[in-house]
């Protein structure tokens, strides 16, 4: 696996450069370099939907509009979250040729998040993978994940936060409309933590998690700029129902 330390000045680059890593492997074929871990982060605060949310239901527009606060995206599914300074994000791009199991999605969702689990549990003591897909420490949550499938390979990314304004969540987001049963109900800034760890401490531990060896030289530039200009930047497509 090859590390790509890559974020984008553009926010809607960032979500992007996510789906042309996920085409660029599938181009590739079951080329065993075909897997990719990026780390990355948003520069500013920026909620994002998932591919199948309504923003109406999941996200305070009024708030986020009068705060400048861009509602864009991705093409995994899910529901929203808001990231920015104080949240490292992650994308795997992983081949289900070289991984077959991981054609479950159940099986899936367990090898990302046990390895996960069990890179920040080295720093901190005990972590739990709960939910669908919900990494906690002290049953609140600090990590949300999403996934997308492609013929040969998949895309699993998500967020680590460790120095985010949590406050800033339970003011863009409404309560979701679906809830793994551990929330109990509670508010997101009741139900969501910052990791006491360093941002360089994640990024370390991502790496050693996921054997990263090397560096991704190069990466599809050209596909980011179409994807952007042809769906991240467009209204139609962040603001769809």
């Amino acid at each position: 696996m090859q590390l790509l330390d890559l974020s984008l000045p553009q926010s809607a680059g960032n979500l992007a450069l996510d789906e042309a890593l996920l085409e660029a492997a599938e181009a590739a074929g079951s080329q065993s370099d075909s897997e990719v871990l990026r780390l990355w982060k948003f520069d500013r605060p920026t909620v994002v939907v998932g591919r199948g949310s309504k923003v109406e239901d999941e996200v305070n527009r009024e708030f986020c509009d009068s705060v400048s606060i861009p509602i864009l995206r991705r093409c995994s599914g899910g529901t929203s979250v808001t990231v920015g300074p104080g949240c490292l994000l992650y994308s795997l791009v992983l081949n289900t040729d070289l991984r077959p199991e991981l054609k479950d999605l159940d099986r899936a969702h367990q090898f990302v998040m046990q390895t996960i689990c069990d890179a920040v549990a080295r720093l901190l003591g005990r972590i739990e993978f709960q939910g669908t897909c919900d990494l906690t420490w002290q049953n609140r949550k600090f990590s949300g994940n999403s996934l997308r499938v492609a013929r040969r390979h998949l895309l699993y990314h998500g967020t680590l936060l460790f120095d985010f304004p949590i406050d800033l969540v339970q003011q863009t987001l409404r309560v979701p409309p679906r809830q793994p049963d551990y929330r109990e109900g509670r508010s997101h800034d009741q139900f969501v933590i910052n990791l006491p760890l360093g941002e360089q401490q994640l990024r370390d531990a991502m790496a050693d998690a996921f054997e990263v060896q090397g560096n991704l030289q190069q990466w599809p530039q050209e596909r980011v700029h179409q994807l952007v200009e042809s769906r991240y930047s467009k209204s139609e497509w962040n603001f769809r129902h």
